[in-house]
């Protein structure tokens, strides 16, 4: 990653939130995936679609919150 690059996450995402926001949804991801290939109950699979579906609100509402910090120049 070029120092331009590095220099605007920390800008714009000083505390690596939507970086491990993103990398938990993966895990989520992943987790549920191994879990419906080895035969969890759809109860099982609705729990971690819920989860999963709460860290992407979390992701939407932290993208929105930084949007409204940093509005685009006109």
């Amino acid at each position: 990653m070029s120092a331009n690059v590095t220099r605007m996450k920390k800008v714009y995402d000083p505390h690596g939130e939507v970086e491990s926001d993103l990398r938990h949804i993966q895990d989520l991801v992943f987790v549920r995936d191994l879990l419906a290939a080895h035969g969890a109950t759809p109860a099982e699979l609705t729990e971690y679609d819920a989860v999963i579906d709460g860290v992407r609100r979390q992701l939407a509402q932290d993208a929105k919150r930084d949007a409204n910090r940093f509005p685009t120049a006109a």
